[in-house]
């Protein structure tokens, strides 16, 4: 029997994780007093139900100042060898910012301040749950299905997870680049299948415009240190503790070179099932009557 905590910053997908492990086949519990945990994970242990892939419980700020007192309860179960496993869900102020006001509710920290004040009070709060997580996701930029794609990987494939999560970015620099890109990079240097009457129409997803931007070979060298530099870069970002890594692939508007790079880019980086990984392109289908 697993035991999960599921805890995290208000509004950054708790419940909704909750209902994922629910439907993976976990006992669920949200906002379970902090007094009542011990006894909770003592009961479902002995008992470990057939069929049951284990219990979560989802601790929040909710609890007040009783949260600090799971410091004292992992304390217990670690000496007690008790097997569990710290899920920490985390989001950027500024989409937890926007997550409120969409929903017009309050922060639980907030009361009637301002939204950013009870976020950063809440991260001090949760500080120390951040510190004992065996596992970070940021949901910042994560789709339900993502999350539950990644969930699934961690609970149900047992495979161990990164806490990183890549997106490969395609863009149009005409239509400025991506606020939240961490490695940007410009392949406007590579044959532009706008100039060809035949695939002016199409887009960097079809053969066909991804055989006119590898002509020459110049792409494929390209594609080749880029996945080198990622190989390295990769690991290192995530010994540093980044969790969002954020890979834009620019052309002029989007629809061609950009889309072809990033497509190929990605399909290199799909080999490494340790890392969550997702594919977009911007602006594919903007100014499809001139998009270059």
């Amino acid at each position: 029997m697993r035991l999960v905590i599921v805890t995290g910053m208000s509004g950054a997908g708790k419940t909704i994780a909750l209902k994922i492990l629910e439907d993976l086949g976990f006992y669920c519990v949200d906002n379970l007093p902090v007094s009542l945990v011990e006894k909770f994970a003592e009961l479902i242990m002995e008992r470990d139900p057939d069929g049951m892939e284990g219990a979560a419980i989802g601790l929040d700020i909710r609890n007040g100042e009783g949260l600090s007192e799971m410091s004292h309860i992992f304390q217990n179960w670690d000496e007690k060898k008790i097997p569990y496993h710290v899920l920490f869900l985390d989001c950027s102020d500024e989409i937890l910012i926007k997550r409120y006001k969409e929903t017009r509710r309050a922060h639980p920290l907030a009361g009637r301040g301002r939204i950013d004040k009870g976020i950063a009070r809440e991260r001090e709060q949760v500080g120390f749950l951040k510190k004992r997580a065996d596992t970070i996701i940021d949901t910042s930029m994560l789709l339900t299905r993502e999350l539950r794609q990644e969930l699934e990987k961690i609970f149900i494939r047992n495979q161990k997870f990164a806490n990183l999560y890549v997106t490969v970015l395609s863009f149009g620099f005409k239509y400025g680049i991506p606020a939240d890109a961490d490695l940007v990079f410009d392949v406007r240097f590579l044959p532009n299948p706008y100039y060809v009457e035949e695939l002016r129409s199409h887009t960097g997803e079809e053969k066909e415009v991804q055989d006119y931007v590898r002509q020459g070979g110049k792409a494929d060298i390209f594609l080749e240190k880029l996945s080198d530099m990622m190989e390295f870069l990769i690991p290192n970002y995530i010994a540093e503790g980044k969790n969002q890594l954020v890979i834009a692939v620019g052309c002029t508007g989007g629809k061609h070179r950009s889309v072809a790079i990033a497509t190929a880019l990605y399909s290199r980086l799909k080999a490494h099932s340790e890392w969550g990984l997702k594919i977009e392109h911007r602006d594919i289908d903007k100014d499809s009557k001139r998009g270059k």
